[in-house]
């Protein structure tokens, strides 16, 4: 008895059959050929809707046959791993979309003279947005001098010399107010602080970059401070066991130890900031021709002249388009190749930090 007992099931088995593996990608595929069909025939197709209309109904299919074929509960399971592959699928799909339609429009005037040539004097097609790119990094520099020093201050004393004060409270406050600002209302800040000493009319390309950093700082502050944050405690104890002072601890231990992390955190912040157009609108104002002196005279930038070819095509409406998506399909181009050397340098010195 015991022993018929013990081999008896203890409850219904969980299903005997199992989905073919090529079942999802199946389902998929004929979903979205039976969503396309029904769409057109109804007149009203759209690769949007389409895509959201294949998602419901695969997810539906792969369901009830899961359910039929095997149990409840790897049909929940399917079902569920169904609908986070589509929401993965759905938020990286704007992306893709993007990449292709300013690669696809873009390419048209990436090339050499794009690169070589300015726009001055230019009013049909031809030029390029040479002044554009040298204005883009210059001014983008000007602000990482500006904001890595001041952010990096800050996240270290915010970790190492804040504790609990109040003055770290307050500090805290405002980085977060000021990672929340329009960045209209950084670019209006440095035309006022500017105006007050030189006049209402000035435009020069250092008033975009204090514009910018007041955008960038809060998140080299924020970022700075997480990663400090992770830093062992046991090496700042070793080093103060031996004597060393605060301030060489952390300038020999603590920032080496999070020198990939930082750089890191630098890089994304210049991602952010690169191409913001509305304060750069403000301050630096459009100028045709080159100027990579940011203290003297109007300076251009690759936003601005972005937004310019497409505001103010002039005659040949084509040429113009066309240098605007080439203009962002370099800020596209510049952004990746930052990020590149942030993961570069974070596979280089990352392990330090472990």
């Amino acid at each position: 008895m015991e022993s018929s007992a013990a081999t008896r099931p203890l409850g219904p088995a969980l299903g005997g059959g199992t989905l073919p593996k090529w079942a999802p990608g199946g389902v998929i595929a004929v979903s979205a050929a039976i969503s396309a069909a029904g769409l057109a025939a109804a007149g009203s197709f759209t690769v949007a809707l389409t895509v959201l209309l294949t998602v419901a109904v695969s997810g539906a299919i792969i369901y009830f046959w899961s359910r039929a074929v095997e149990d409840a509960r790897q049909a929940k399971n399917r079902l569920m791993t169904h609908a986070v592959v589509s929401a993965f699928g759905l938020a990286v799909l704007p992306l893709f979309s993007l990449l292709y339609e300013v690669i696809s429009r873009g390419s048209h005037r990436f090339d050499s003279s794009f690169f070589t040539e300015s726009a001055r004097g230019v009013i049909g097609e031809g030029g390029g947005a040479s002044h554009a790119i040298v204005g883009t990094l210059v001014i983008t520099g000007v602000a990482t001098a500006i904001s890595v020093p001041i952010g990096l201050m800050a996240a270290i004393y915010l970790t190492e010399y804040g504790g609990t004060g109040r003055l770290r409270k307050w500090l805290t406050f405002f980085v977060d107010v000021m990672t929340g600002i329009p960045s209209i209302v950084a670019g209006l800040f440095a035309f006022a602080v500017f105006a007050i000493f030189f006049g209402p009319g000035i435009r020069l390309g250092v008033m975009g970059s204090v514009a910018l950093s007041v955008l960038m700082i809060p998140i080299v502050i924020r970022s700075a401070e997480e990663i400090l944050k992770i830093v062992p405690n046991h090496l700042r104890e070793a080093s103060y066991a031996l004597g060393t002072p605060k301030w060489k601890t952390i300038v020999k231990i603590v920032l080496p130890t999070a020198l990939a992390g930082l750089v890191t955190g630098v890089m994304l912040a210049v991602a952010r900031i690169i191409g913001e157009t509305a304060p750069l609108l403000v301050t630096t104002g459009v100028v045709d021709s080159m100027n990579a002196n940011p203290f003297n005279g109007r300076m251009q930038n690759l936003a601005v002249y972005a937004f310019g070819e497409y505001r103010n095509p002039g005659v040949a409406k084509d040429a113009a388009f066309d240098r605007a998506w080439a203009a962002a399909l370099t800020l596209i181009a510049i952004v990746m190749i930052l990020n590149l050397f942030a993961r570069l340098v974070y596979r280089r010195f990352g392990t330090e930090i472990r």
